[in-house]
This record gives structure tokens, sequence and C-alpha cells, in this order.
């Protein structure tokens, strides 16, 4: 576990981590240009769930590289990086399951949300997390569930359409659960506290 976050923690690593997620949030980005092209302008903050929670990330990564750690960032990260990273994994298997098959891009996504959710739970332990900063996470987590499935902005999966209630009651869950596990990783006190070995000088 040392040796793992030796790795986690070395600036070349973390260089390595912020283009990965900086490329993976503009092609996410991208990825929802068809649906904002069709959301109300006061929807828009909340449609592109992946690409904004691995935003989050790369806001984050950015004030260790400046030595500082940034709570209400990091508290959106953890969160939305489990909930979106597993939830994405979970609607492609579903859509396999459904429709029978699942084009490259669908194995593509599993992949990458599923490295969303394990970052996300690696690096609580180096956030500094204020219960301020957790209480409003917690709400934009929550919201973010209201505006998907009370005002119907969920990401479209038209074989799933069929399904949009369970899946609406499984999302809720799955926020509750993403955020027991930041308060488990970043805010509880009997927890792992990790620190970069740079920040005071050091290699």
């Amino acid at each position: 576990m040392n040796r793992l976050y030796l790795v986690l923690g070395n600036k070349k690593f973390l260089q390595l981590l912020w283009i990965v997620n900086l490329a993976g949030t503009v092609y996410g980005y991208i990825w929802y240009i068809p649906q904002m092209k069709n959301t109300e302008w006061w929807f828009l903050p909340f449609v592109p769930d992946s690409p904004t929670a691995s935003l989050f990330f790369v806001i984050a990564l950015t004030g260790f590289w400046l030595k500082k750690n940034w709570g209400l960032p990091a508290a959106l990260a953890a969160m939305t990086l489990f909930k979106y990273g597993i939830w994405a994994v979970v609607m492609n298997l579903l859509t396999l399951t459904v429709s029978g098959s699942l084009p490259w891009q669908g194995y593509m996504l599993m992949i990458s949300h599923l490295a969303m959710a394990i970052e996300g739970i690696l690096y609580s332990p180096f956030y500094r997390i204020k219960p301020w900063h957790f209480a409003v996470a917690s709400i934009w987590t929550l919201h973010n569930e209201m505006i998907d499935y009370v005002f119907m902005q969920y990401p479209i999966y038209p074989q799933l359409n069929l399904y949009i209630r369970p899946i609406g009651y499984f999302t809720f869950w799955l926020s509750i659960c993403s955020i027991g596990l930041t308060y488990f990783f970043s805010m509880r006190k009997k927890r792992i506290t990790l620190a970069f070995p740079w920040h005071n000088g050091q290699e």
C-alpha cells in the first residue's frame, strides 16, 4: 500500500494523470454536445455529468501542483468521480443485457469510467475537506439527481428509456453511497491521511 501511494504522489504520475483527465474531460463535453444543443441553458451545468466530475478532479490536481489543497473541488471530485464512474459502468452493462450487444465505445466507456471511480477513491486520503465543503458537495450531488430524474435531463441511453424510474432510484442510492465513501475516506477522524512529500520540499 505504501508503494501505491508513493506512485500516486509522484510528480510525473500526477502530471500524466492531469493530462489524461483533461483530455477525458474535453472528450466528454464533446460527447454531450448533441444533448446540450437541445437543453435549456439553466440545465446545462447539470447535464454533462461525467466530464464535469473529471473537471473537478483536474482542478483538485491543479491545486496539488500549486501546493494547495482546494477542499471544495476535491469533495466534488471524490463524490462525483465514484458516482458517475460506477453509474456509467452499470448503464453500459444494462445496455448490453437489454440489447444483446455493445459497441466498442461502450467497452471503452466502461474502462475509462471504472478508472474514474477508482481514482476518486485512491486520492481521497490526500484531500483536506472541511465540513462546509462536504455539505456543499453533498447538496450538489443530490440536487443533480433532481435535475436528472425530475426534470428528465439524465444522460441519454435510448435502449434504457423503459427503465428510467428504477435507474433514477438506483442513482439516488449511488449518490448516498458516494457521499458516505467521501466521508469515510476524507472526513472521519480515524482515517488514513496522506500528504505529497514535495509539498514540504522533499522528493
